[in-house]
C-alpha cells in the first residue's frame, strides 16, 4: 500500500532583496509612528566615488619627481575674478561651513587654529560668526544662507569671503535643521530664534526667485564689502551643469558643488539617501560647464562632498577642481565616533553615552541629538568640553598635513612640480559607472562608454 510522501518541513531563510531587514526595519518604524527619520552624518549607501578612479603614475613614458627633493607647490587662488584681495592659501584643502549650534563653540575654535597653522581657510556655517572662530582664523569664509539667521553685515565686512549658499549636497531642495535641544541661550541669542524650540531653515533665500535676482544679491554683497572679497555660490549637486553656468552667469568668483556625500547636522533620511547625485558625476558636469563658458581659468571650482583622503583630494584636482572642502572627514578626525575622547591629557571611555543613544562608536548618526558622546555636535555645557580646543585643533592639523602630503606624493608620482597642474590623462576609471560618470577611460582601454566607439 502506498503512503503519500511526507510534506516538506523546509523553513525558507531566504532574504527578500527588495524587502531585506533595513526595508522591513524602516516600514515597522514607519507604521508605529508616522514619522519620517531625521539624521546627521551624510549618505551610507555605495556609491561611485573617487574610490574607483586609479592614477597613471610615471613610469619610462612619463618623469617622475624625485621624492621630497624637488618641491611640488600647494598654493592656492580663489576669488580671482572680481575681488580685488583674493584669498590665498596654503594648501587646496579647505573646511566646509559647519555652523555654531550644529558644533560647540570649542569645536569652532579648534577649526580655525587648525586651519590657521596649516595656512587654509574654515567656514562659518548657518547662525552666523562667533569671536571663537573669527579670532582663531585666518582666513574665514562667511556663509549666507536661506534662513539669513545671525546674518550680520558688520560681520560680513570683516570676513575674508563670502559664500552664498543655494543648497548642501545632503539635501539639494530642503533647507536646514536645528533640533531644540541644541538650541542653547547663546544659539538662540544669535539666530533670534526662542530658546529650545526645533529650528528648520527655509530651503531657498527670501529674496530671490531666480538666477537673475542673485546676481543683485551678488552685486549687493560686493557693494558692502568694497569689492574687496571674493563671492562663492555653493549648490547641492543635482543639475550640475546649468547650475554652474548660472552661478558664474550671476557673477560668483568661485563655485562651490556639493556632491550627496557631503553631510548634514540633521536631515530627513530619505533626502540623505535619495536626493542629489554623486561627487564623481557632479565634478565632471561642473568642469564641464566652466570649459563650456571659457571661464576655466577665471571661475575657480571648490568641489565637496565625501572627500576623505589626500588621494580623493589629487583626483578632484586632476579632475578640475581648483580646491576642496570637507566636513565629515574633519569631524572624524577630531573625533567623531570614536570610542573615546581626550581630557586632561587622558582618554575616557564613551561607550555608555554612545548606549544611551542606542548605537556604539563607529555607527553613531546621531548629531541632531545634542549629546554627542565626545563633546563635538553638542550645545551641553558639559558633554562640549570633552573636545578642548587645543586636542581638537592638533588633530585636525595633522590629518589636513597627511592629506596634503599624500596629495603631493601622488603629484610628484605623476611628475608634477604643482598639484594644480594634475589633469584628466592621469587618471583612469576602475568600474563602467565610474568610466561613463567622470567621462575617463577605463583601465586599460582606450574606452569611454557613450563617447568614444565600442
Amino acid at each position: 500500500m502506498e503512503t503519500k510522501p511526507e510534506p516538506l518541513k523546509h523553513v525558507s531563510r531566504e532574504e527578500s532583496a527588495g524587502y531585506d531587514r533595513k526595508t522591513l526595519d524602516y516600514i515597522r518604524n514607519a507604521a508605529a509612528h508616522g514619522l519620517y527619520e531625521i539624521r546627521g552624518l551624510g549618505a551610507k549607501r555605495k556609491l561611485p566615488s573617487f574610490d574607483d578612479l586609479v592614477f597613471l603614475g610615471a613610469s619610462l613614458s612619463r618623469y617622475p619627481l624625485e621624492g621630497y627633493r624637488e618641491k611640488c607647490s600647494t598654493k592656492t587662488l580663489l576669488g580671482t575674478r572680481f575681488a580685488k584681495k583674493p584669498v590665498e592659501l596654503e594648501i587646496p584643502i579647505t573646511i566646509a561651513g559647519m555652523s555654531f549650534g550644529s558644533l560647540s563653540a570649542n569645536v569652532k575654535e579648534a577649526l580655525g587654529r587648525a586651519a590657521s597653522e596649516m595656512g587654509t581657510s574654515t567656514t562659518t556655517g548657518d547662525g552666523g560668526m562667533t569671536q571663537e572662530e573669527r579670532l582663531s582664523s585666518k582666513t574665514l569664509v562667511y556663509q549666507c544662507l536661506p534662513s539669513r539667521y545671525g546674518f550680520n553685515p558688520d560681520d560680513v565686512r570683516r570676513a575674508d569671503a563670502i559664500e552664498m549658499v543655494i543648497g548642501q549636497g545632503a539635501k539639494p531642495g530642503g533647507g536646514g535643521m536645528l533640533l531644540g535641544q541644541k538650541v542653547s541661550p547663546r544659539v538662540a541669542g544669535m539666530r533670534t530664534l526662542p530658546e529650545g524650540i526645533d529650528q528648520r531653515s527655509a530651503s531657498r533665500h527670501p529674496d530671490w526667485t531666480g538666477p537673475d535676482d542673485l546676481a543683485i544679491k551678488i552685486h549687493e554683497l560686493r557693494e558692502m564689502t568694497d569689492w574687496e572679497k571674493p563671492i562663492y555660490v555653493k549648490v547641492g549637486a543635482t543639475r550640475t551643469f546649468n547650475d554652474v553656468k548660472l552661478a558664474v552667469h550671476s557673477g560668483a568668483d568661485v563655485v562651490v558643488v556639493d556632491g550627496m556625500q557631503g553631510g548634514t547636522a540633521a536631515t530627513q533620511t530619505c533626502f540623505i539617501e535619495h536626493v542629489g547625485i554623486p561627487t564623481l558625476a557632479a565634478v565632471r558636469q561642473a568642469v564641464d560647464a566652466l570649459e563650456d563658458l571659457n571661464m576655466k581659468d577665471q571661475v575657480q571650482l571648490i568641489v565637496s562632498g565625501g572627500i576623505r583622503t589626500g588621494a580623493d583630494v589629487a583626483k578632484a584636482l586632476a579632475m578640475g577642481a581648483d580646491a576642496v572642502s570637507i566636513g565629515q572627514g574633519v569631524l572624524v578626525a577630531l573625533g567623531c565616533n570614536s570610542e573615546s575622547y581626550i581630557q586632561d591629557g587622558m582618554h575616557h571611555p564613551a561607550d555608555a553615552g554612545y548606549a544611551a543613544l542606542g548605537t556604539a562608536a563607529g555607527f553613531c548618526h546621531h548629531c541632531h541629538t545634542g549629546k554627542c558622546p565626545v563633546g563635538i555636535t553638542t550645545q551641553d555645557v558639559i558633554l562640549e568640553q570633552r573636545l578642548q580646543p587645543e586636542v581638537g585643533a592638533r588633530r585636525l592639523r595633522n590629518y589636513l598635513k597627511t592629506l596634503n602630503m599624500e596629495l603631493t606624493t601622488i603629484a610628484r608620482a605623476c611628475g608634477k612640480q604643482n598639484v594644480h597642474h594634475l589633469e584628466r590623462e592621469d587618471l583612469v576609471a576602475l568600474t563602467l559607472e565610474a568610466a561613463a560618470m567622470a567621462r575617463l577611460p577605463l583601465a586599460g582601454t582606450n574606452w569611454i562608454p557613450g563617447v568614444t566607439g565600442d
